[in-house]
């Protein structure tokens, strides 16, 4: 069974911190989290606001365990808002659905986990976290 390794997951981070460098983002926080949502690493860089764990585990939450980038569970949200409440009633506070929560896939296109970025707009975030995933040699579903 392929799974996300501690060193992919931390040259996830790195790679969403280089991107945030390369395009002058605010401080970025990143997790990765595996495919039954355990974090597998996390890192927030200086200056980040403290509180961006739960976002950024919040973001990469919603996505593996929905099966969907955070983007498309926004644009569910806008079609069918009682949908993701009652999801985030589900999840016990733990969706955050705007862009930045992204799939990460095998070669084999299974999905083996999440990455989570949270700091900038979304938009950005979820650049980041593409960026990461595709650094780290993986396959991203924005």
């Amino acid at each position: 069974m392929a799974e996300i390794s501690s060193n992919k997951a931390k040259r996830i981070i790195n790679q969403a911190f280089a991107k945030g460098k390369e395009l002058g983002l605010q401080p970025l926080s990143v997790i990765v989290v595996d495919a039954g949502g355990h974090c597998k690493a996390f890192e927030r860089q200086d200056g980040a606001a403290p509180g961006r764990f739960a976002v950024a585990d919040g973001k990469a939450h919603a996505a593996i365990m929905l099966g969907m980038p955070t983007s498309k569970l926004m644009d569910r949200g806008e079609q069918q808002p009682y949908f993701v409440n009652a999801v985030n009633g589900v999840y016990n506070g733990r969706v955050i659905p705007v862009p930045g929560g992204v799939l990460v896939k095998d070669k084999r296109g299974k999905v083996i986990g999440a990455v989570g970025v949270t700091g900038d707009t979304s938009d950005n975030d979820a650049i980041a976290a593409v960026a990461g995933i595709e650094g780290a040699g993986l396959t991203a579903e924005a």
